[in-house]
């Protein structure tokens, strides 16, 4: 079995790159298509042009192209895998040639952080980022919050890294159209931390789980209906990963799944929260799912506590 974290890219055979989209694959690397070699496309990696395709128009290309590689994500046989491509991979070599990779780096050493616990992700990672492209960062584990205060040091001194001004908040929110108001989202995103600007360009810092916090896979459930609910958070320690995972204590629910990135670290331990979501039966519990599709209607977490203050 293929050895793959999300935020890993994979490029195929048929030079075909996805985004790894999960920590198990069962049946084959399970992702999402990013870029595909076309003539006509504005992106270059090894002589050969390219063209990304966002969520949607990716999978009407693959049920158009291998319908057999199409589940819930898309499901490629570890046969046509040519290669992985790791986030910590090109850091050696990227901050001896982009100032924000190494301005970004050099704060994160300077906080003790290993060079093998950090990397780069999106379209970076392959080289097929452009000028506009944002800095999307990892960092693995319980590393990842030491790298988040780190930021925020570097951002209250000044400097190259910068926090985000409110034009960019707002285009981070149009382009998210959460089922929060704007003013609610900045006020949840302000205190996760996890967001910046370097060089004059959007950077993100992602959690993906180290090795030793890799158990078990997320089983699907069952669908039972949708509900709006309150509840204080018992265990927020994987609050940041894909899927964002809250524990509860709540009569019903056991726990919240978040599948969109605008609900990340949402809130912290001891915090009551109001989520609404689909409900899911998985064996004998019940927990509620937020991100249902790419876009969810009717479906948030909000940190009642933080709004108190």
């Amino acid at each position: 079995m293929i050895k793959a974290r999300i935020r890993d890219f994979i490029i195929t055979k048929d030079d075909w790159i996805f985004a790894v989209a999960d920590y198990f694959h069962p049946e084959g690397v399970r992702c999402v298509l990013r870029y595909v070699p076309d003539e006509t496309g504005d992106r270059q990696l090894n002589g050969m042009n390219y063209r990304k395709y966002d969520f949607d128009v990716a999978f009407d290309f693959m049920r158009n192209n291998r319908p057999e590689w199409v589940q819930d994500v898309h499901v490629v046989p570890e046969d046509q895998v040519k290669v992985i491509l790791h986030p910590s991979d090109p850091i050696p070599e990227l901050i001896k040639k982009d100032g924000r990779v190494k301005a970004v780096y050099e704060v994160l050493h300077a906080a003790g952080i290993p060079i093998d616990k950090m990397g780069v992700t999106g379209s970076v990672l392959p080289g097929l980022q452009n000028d506009t492209s944002d800095v999307d960062f990892v960092v693995y584990g319980k590393d990842w919050f030491k790298a988040r205060d780190a930021i925020a040091v570097a951002k209250a001194k000044g400097g190259f890294i910068e926090d985000i001004d409110e034009d960019m908040w707002r285009r981070i929110y149009n382009k998210r159209i959460p089922e929060i108001s704007f003013e609610e989202f900045v006020l949840h995103e302000k205190r996760k931390g996890n967001r910046g600007m370097v060089g004059g360009t959007y950077f993100d810092l992602l959690f993906v789980r180290d090795w030793d916090q890799i158990s078990s896979p997320i089983s699907r459930g069952e669908d039972i209906g949708t509900a709006k609910i309150e509840a204080i958070v018992t265990d927020a320690e994987l609050a940041f990963d894909n899927p964002s995972i809250y524990k509860i204590d709540h009569d019903e629910i056991d726990h919240v799944l978040s599948y969109t990135h605008t609900y990340a670290g949402q809130a912290l331990k001891g915090e009551l929260i109001e989520a609404q979501g689909v409900v899911e039966q998985v064996g004998d519990i019940k927990r509620l799912v937020v991100g249902t599709s790419r876009e969810p209607k009717g479906e948030w977490i909000r940190s009642l506590t933080l709004l108190d203050q």
